[in-house]
């Protein structure tokens, strides 16, 4: 589903210095099919902005009709959605992007591996895998700055485990989510990932070295969102079969790719 309608705030709430969480209700209706990873375009009031912010689902509510998003405030577009009240209204285009794929992680015991902002997709794909399989294992690794912990409660609640790093070593382990993996050394089968760059890069290496399949959600800055503009472009391994060449667009074949098809 890729529709333009209007949504409006149910709850807002900052959860650190600079993270928001924002909380649409959809029209009445059918509620769109939401899979772990994908995204929404929120626009700005301001018409000087004509571009939507691309902005993760953090938590989609079927039965109350909700979509959360957890965010980052980091210039006038997403600054105007973090100061929204409730009953306040937003144009939004969703659903956007191809997700985790969900069949391909059927009986395998997840590990999960968040940095930063990169958190936030990452709390539907635990509630969806455990919601599909009550009985496999999900662990989730989650890497902040600081001991401003924001939604770790939340995977306390659906994951079977959490282990926490801080670059700062104000809680959990010191320095990234792969030193508080190594620490633990928890049972996994196949690993998923959204983050900075530099994390996933990481997390590839570590995921080949273990032999289990990788997933990763690339962060990338986005125009259209729906693959015109040609402005987010990951390369591949593979030729894209239209255009022949070694590339794909993050917003629409991404932004969740198999680890071994992007080269990052």
């Amino acid at each position: 589903m890729k529709a333009r309608m209007n949504m409006t705030v149910a709850a807002a709430a900052r959860l650190a210095d600079d993270v928001y969480s924002t909380v649409f209700r959809l029209p009445e209706g059918d509620f769109p099919a939401v899979i772990p990873g994908q995204f929404v375009g929120v626009y700005p009031h301001d018409r000087s902005a004509l571009l939507p912010r691309p902005i993760s689902i953090c938590r989609a509510d079927p039965g109350e009709c909700t979509l959360r998003l957890v965010y980052r405030a980091v210039g006038k577009g997403t600054g105007e959605l973090a100061a929204a009240q409730p009953g306040e209204s937003f144009s939004v285009l969703g659903i956007l992007g191809n997700g985790y794929d969900l069949n391909a992680l059927r009986g395998k015991n997840v590990l999960l591996l968040g940095g930063g902002i990169g958190i936030p997709p990452l709390l539907e794909l635990a509630a969806a895998l455990k919601a599909r399989e009550p009985e496999r294992r999900v662990t989730a690794a989650l890497g902040y700055r600081t001991a401003r912990l924001f939604l770790a409660e939340e995977f306390e609640k659906t994951a079977d485990a959490v282990l926490i790093a801080t670059e700062d070593g104000s809680a959990g382990e010191r320095g990234n989510v792969l030193d508080a993996v190594r620490a633990a050394a928890p049972v996994f089968d196949a690993v998923c990932a959204c983050g900075p760059l530099p994390m996933l890069r990481g997390v590839k290496r570590f995921a080949q070295e273990a032999g289990a399949p990788c997933y990763l959600s690339l962060e990338e800055r986005m125009a259209c969102g729906v693959g015109v503009c040609l402005g987010c472009v990951a390369k591949t391994t593979h030729k894209d079969e239209h255009s022949q060449v070694n590339n794909a667009r993050i917003c629409t074949e991404g932004p969740v790719f198999e680890a071994s098809e992007v080269e990052i």
